[in-house]
């Protein structure tokens, strides 16, 4: 399933760091993220729980990129 879902990032860069964080969070197949749309597109494995993987890959991206947001 995929899922796309807007975003608050300040720079390309940072965008970047988001979509790595993204892609190393367990259940995710593939992320992309579009910094020009502010978009993010997550593509989940077969059977993972939506809301839970969101959730990691949020606190994945604060991580990386503190003032980031992913509207969920």
């Amino acid at each position: 399933m995929k899922k796309t879902y807007k975003i608050d990032v300040d720079c390309a860069n940072c965008a970047l760091k988001m979509e790595d964080a993204a892609k190393k969070t367990a259940g995710v197949k593939d992320a992309s993220v579009n910094f020009m749309a502010l978009k993010m597109k997550v593509e989940f494995e077969d059977g993972a729980d939506e809301g839970a993987v969101m959730a990691e890959v949020l606190k994945n991206c604060k991580k990386v990129e503190s003032d980031c947001e992913i509207m969920l």
